[in-house]
């Protein structure tokens, strides 16, 4: 395996797709492995080629009696829809102490405000491991598809394989961006309908709203024909409650502060959150949904690998 990328260099990388590449290098059998389902591939159609199309798949017997460029495409026997679901609401928007000291410790200095600024908050971890997972299936075949999940504007591109899609995918990932809160169902029955189908649906969130929104649209996905993949993004802090003295914590959607004290509700706050945990893993084993835990304080090609040893022992 190769080295791995930490947040604060990866997120000097503006170019996303070059930041994609990169991160997918060694895992392309190993998801190649995970998600492929059927080895049957047949000849579809021909179609004007397209910037950005494989000069490997343009037939040049056909060029040389039409000076046309078509491109042949096939089509598996056994179609995958690989989709991309994100939360896009305020929460992801959180970044770890580790990463960027933005608490407002009242008994203290902090003189670390500025120092981490190359790192990344949830959001930021996910459009890049989203990315990743996108080019990794593209690159066997697979129809890759996207669904940002915002009560402000939830963004939908179907299912469709090849590099120029991915492109889109990926311009789409670029202009993203975290606000207001989880939508309600309802704004996005028709994408959810569309996207149970032969498929692999990840979901990326914090899974941190106030109701039961987001456990109920990814236990809504899973059916015989598709599985769902939750992945929970959490950092160290949240692990640890490293705080200290008088903190003040907000609430990213609604604004809403409160002042404590550290060490009086850590005890607490770790016993409601290993419930809640509970709570949570029960729901999704129950709808059949694979959960996985990845932490933005570590390196983002460590959690990729991770992942996919944990998917193919699932898988078989």
């Amino acid at each position: 395996m190769h080295q791995f990328i930490d947040p604060k260099s990866l997120s000097r990388v503006k170019d996303l797709p070059l930041a994609a590449k990169t991160l997918a290098q060694g895992f392309l059998q190993g998801m190649h492995n995970s998600m492929q389902r059927g080895v049957g591939i047949e000849f579809s159609q021909y179609r004007i080629y397209e910037p950005g199309d494989d000069l490997s798949k343009i037939d040049w017997k056909l060029f040389a009696r039409s000076d046309r460029y078509f491109v042949r495409e096939a089509e598996r026997e056994s179609d995958i829809n690989v989709y991309l679901c994100l939360d896009a609401s305020r929460s992801m928007l959180q970044k770890s102490l580790v990463n960027n000291r933005m608490s407002n410790n009242k008994t203290r200095n902090n003189k670390k405000n500025s120092e981490e600024k190359g790192h990344w908050d949830k959001f930021e971890y996910a459009r890049y491991l989203l990315a990743t997972v996108a080019y990794l299936a593209q690159k066997q075949g697979d129809a890759v598809g996207l669904l940002n999940l915002s009560s402000d504007h939830s963004t939908y591109l179907p299912a469709f394989s090849g590099e120029r899609h991915w492109q889109k995918i990926l311009i789409q990932l670029a202009r993203m961006t975290a606000k207001n809160t989880f939508p309600n169902i309802e704004q996005v029955g028709a994408q959810l309908s569309a996207m149970r189908h032969n498929g692999v649906i990840f979901v990326v969130s914090d899974f941190h709203q106030q109701n039961t929104e987001i456990v109920d649209l990814v236990c809504q996905l899973s059916n015989p024909r598709t599985d769902v993949v939750a992945i929970q993004l959490e950092s160290q802090d949240e692990i640890d409650f490293p705080y200290e003295g008088a903190i003040r914590f907000e609430d990213l959607e609604t604004k809403e502060q409160i002042l404590v004290s550290a060490s009086q509700v850590k005890a607490n706050y770790l016993n409601n959150k290993a419930i809640y945990q509970e709570q949570l893993l029960a729901q999704l084993a129950k709808h059949k949904v694979q959960h996985f835990i990845a932490n933005i304080d570590k390196p983002l090609d460590q959690t990729l690998y991770d992942f996919l040893r944990v998917r193919n022992k699932v898988v078989r």
